[in-house]
């Protein structure tokens, strides 16, 4: 880290650290989908690429980096696992999600275990569930 640089502290239990093609584009879209904070990046390289985003979102930690298949780190399909944000207002995070771009996979409705479900999937590959409690 260069000298007088400050990392960022890491927030939550697990803190997601996604590769996407794209993450300073990732990172502006996670901004306006999901009111995401910036906390760190590393500088975009020569080839428009950065290694490291840390993002806040939700009150937790979301990192980002570009593919570097050149050093070993390909970019591979985003499947098998979703980003959960247990939220208080599902409709308006929902809402702000799709009006960003963000696609609809499962629209927001009652599940067996009592909350207020659905999923969106970002213009990134990755999918993005929310749930709140039914009130």
């Amino acid at each position: 880290m260069p000298e007088g640089t400050v990392a960022a502290q890491v927030r939550g239990g697990v803190a997601p650290y996604l590769c996407v093609e794209g993450a300073d584009k990732a990172a502006s879209f996670y901004k306006k989908a999901f009111g995401a904070e910036e906390a760190f990046r590393q500088p975009l390289d020569e080839q428009g690429r950065t290694m490291h985003i840390h993002l806040y979102v939700n009150g937790g930690s979301v990192m980002l980096s570009d593919p570097y298949p050149d050093h070993g780190h390909p970019f591979k399909e985003h499947q098998g696992y979703s980003l959960h944000l247990q939220v208080d207002d599902i409709d308006a995070w929902f809402a702000r999600a799709v009006e960003a771009g963000a696609e609809v996979v499962l629209p927001v409705q009652l599940m067996f275990w009592g909350d207020r479900y659905g999923q969106v999937r970002d213009p990134f590959g990755v999918m993005w569930a929310m749930g709140a409690p039914v009130r």
